[in-house]
């Protein structure tokens, strides 16, 4: 299909000129791992197919913004993931995409399904602090265990660690927050 690989430098560039040769080029590069990363949130593949399309409609809209601090795939990442939050946000699942596991999400209608994404944020800023990097790097910003471990400089197993401490710990702020729901 495309004989020439270019660099990222010249991808951003181009995006940045609205060139849409480079666009597409852009989007075939990274395009199979923003969709994997959404397909791990999503079965649906034509719901993850619209948000990795309104992530890059954001990635094409901003791409001016890119200091090449960081990998541009990162920083794509970051966008789609973005997109993918707004999309859960949308559908009052947000919460939880975020904390939960499919055993422990909350019920219809109680006080833990009101709770916006700030307040989740401001919970997770009252974790332990390597516990709340992972969990904002891993389940915010969507980044595998693998990643995590290399920009953390961890294992893998540490990075898992982390996550389940701090989903536990976000359940119990979260269950803290329902018996003041209850109680008030």
């Amino acid at each position: 299909m495309f004989k020439k690989k270019y660099t990222d430098e010249e991808l951003v560039k181009g995006c940045t000129a609205n060139d849409r040769k480079m666009q597409e080029h852009l989007y075939r590069r990274f395009f199979p791992a923003m969709m994997e990363m959404c397909l791990r949130r999503t079965d649906d593949r034509e719901e993850a197919m619209s948000i990795v399309n309104n992530g890059f409609l954001r990635v094409f809209k901003k791409i001016h913004l890119y200091s090449f601090k960081g990998s541009l795939e990162g920083w794509i990442r970051r966008l789609v993931w973005h997109s993918l939050a707004d999309h859960f946000r949308e559908q009052q699942r947000y919460l939880h995409f975020l904390v939960f596991e499919e055993r422990d999400a909350p019920t219809q209608g109680s006080p833990a399904q009101q709770l916006y994404a700030e307040d989740i944020l401001r919970m997770v800023d009252e974790l332990p602090a390597a516990s709340a990097q992972v969990f904002r790097l891993y389940a915010i910003e969507g980044y595998s265990h693998a990643e995590v471990a290399e920009l953390m400089g961890i294992s893998e197993g540490t990075s898992k660690w982390h996550l389940s401490t701090a989903r536990q710990k976000l359940r119990q702020l979260i269950h803290q927050h329902e018996m003041k729901q209850y109680a008030g």
